[in-house]
């Protein structure tokens, strides 16, 4: 199948699912851009209801070996789908993927940046994590920003956006642990023994109080002099390895 116009309805339900994070909220369904996202649905057991491919990306081998029947946009027109300022040549959508596992839980409150939320994402997937829960302060978990920064690893989560994060973290059974610039201990003598709920706060801003009162240990990262604190992605990674690091052990 081939679309040309922008006003195919299709056409306009794809545009408003990749900008409109209620419409896909409400349809359970999200546009993934670029070969590596769509090869990770894939490898995930995702089925994808449909893959849009542009023309040029029609002459790619590489995209051309991921799809099915795909539906055929102009260049322009599937430009004007997707977020991407390159447009990939491949997107597909998918429903809003299922991942059900035990053990630690990443809780993100106030993260708006969907950069800094889809690299905690990536980062938790690599170092073991099960889950990432998020207020609704957070930048949106499947935008397409997020998703870009996320690099497939919202596949391998399970992924929850939540009205009330002090509920999930009052009901967490394990510890949580808050990472905070100074005055905590230090991560190296923390207790990471599992399951740990790690909380991370906004940019700036930090953890609420309200959200601090649910923790049980707060560590801080040491740094050399002069470095006021570290980027809440990169500080999450740092956290997170040294748990993977010292279980393997």
């Amino acid at each position: 199948m081939k679309l040309t116009s922008r006003d195919n309805p299709k056409v306009q339900r794809w545009v408003k699912l990749v900008r409109d994070a209620r419409l896909r909220r409400k349809e359970g369904r999200l546009i993934i851009e670029g070969p590596h996202l769509v090869q990770a649905a894939l490898e995930a057991g995702l089925r994808p209801h449909v893959f849009l491919v542009s023309e040029k990306g029609m002459a790619n081998p590489e995209i051309a070996a991921l799809v099915a029947k795909p539906v055929i946009l102009g260049d322009r027109l599937f430009a004007g789908i997707v977020d991407a300022d390159n447009p990939p040549g491949i997107a597909a959508e998918v429903s809003f993927p299922t991942v059900r596992k035990q053990g630690d839980v990443v809780f993100l409150e106030g993260v708006q940046d969907p950069g800094n939320v889809g690299a905690i994402m990536r980062s938790a997937a690599a170092f073991g994590v099960a889950a990432v829960t998020l207020d609704r302060a957070c930048a949106d978990a499947w935008s397409a920003k997020t998703l870009r920064a996320g690099m497939g690893a919202h596949f391998a989560l399970q992924v929850q956006t939540v009205s009330s994060l002090e509920e999930e973290l009052e009901r967490f059974t394990g510890r949580i642990l808050c990472a905070v610039p100074r005055g905590g201990v230090v991560l190296a003598e923390a207790d990471l023994s599992p399951p740990v709920g790690w909380l991370f706060g906004a940019e700036g801003k930090g953890v609420s109080p309200e959200a601090a009162r649910h923790t049980d240990l707060k560590v801080t990262i040491p740094m050399v002099g002069g470095s006021e604190s570290l980027n809440v992605a990169a500080a999450a990674a740092i956290c997170l390895y040294d748990a993977a690091r010292r279980r393997a052990e």
